[in-house]
């Protein structure tokens, strides 16, 4: 059981901190330092967490439950990857990524254990 928790925050910190550089890359070539920086920034949506109790909960899913991690904004998020230009979408996409992410983190996992 430890060694999965231990993949858990691996995997977790590697598709916030590493997988955008794959993404910046691909689809922001010609800009993908700019692009990943961006796209790092946008971890700050997590300061949502700050209202609630506690902060940090491994059995909750942000999705659906942090402000700025409700359905409706993941639909602008969406829909900002697709339609916005420049660093705009860099940041569309950093947010989308960071949502899937944090979908995974709990989903994922919640059906291993």
């Amino acid at each position: 059981m430890e060694c999965v928790l231990w993949i858990r925050e691996v995997l977790h910190y590697f598709l916030h901190l590493i997988f955008p550089v794959f993404v910046a890359k691909v689809f922001f070539r010609n800009h993908w330092k700019k692009a990943y920086f961006l796209m790092l920034a946008t971890m700050l949506v997590d300061l949502d967490h700050i209202f609630a109790n506690p902060v940090f909960d491994p059995n909750r899913s942000s999705i659906g439950f942090h402000p700025l991690h409700t359905y409706p904004w993941l639909i602008i998020y969406a829909v900002g990857s697709i339609f916005l230009k420049g660093n705009y979408r860099m940041v569309a996409v950093g947010l989308l990524l960071h949502m899937a992410t944090d979908f995974q983190d709990y989903y994922l996992w919640k059906m291993l254990y």
